[in-house]
């Protein structure tokens, strides 16, 4: 049981690293298509731990 929970704070912070480089991009994507496609990869793997991680914590 222990692993799981430490599992879930992993993928949690792995999950906030990810919102934060999307936010990062999209903040700094003006008008570039490619910045665009790192914001959303970033979102869909933010997503993606997130729901990891609760799945590990419950």
């Amino acid at each position: 049981m222990r692993h799981r929970r430490a599992l879930g704070a992993l993928f949690t912070v792995l999950a906030l690293g990810f919102a934060g480089v999307a936010y990062a991009a999209a903040r700094g994507a003006a008008g570039a298509a490619g910045r665009w496609i790192i914001v959303f990869a970033a979102a869909a793997l933010a997503v993606w731990l997130a729901s990891m991680a609760l799945r590990a914590l419950r």
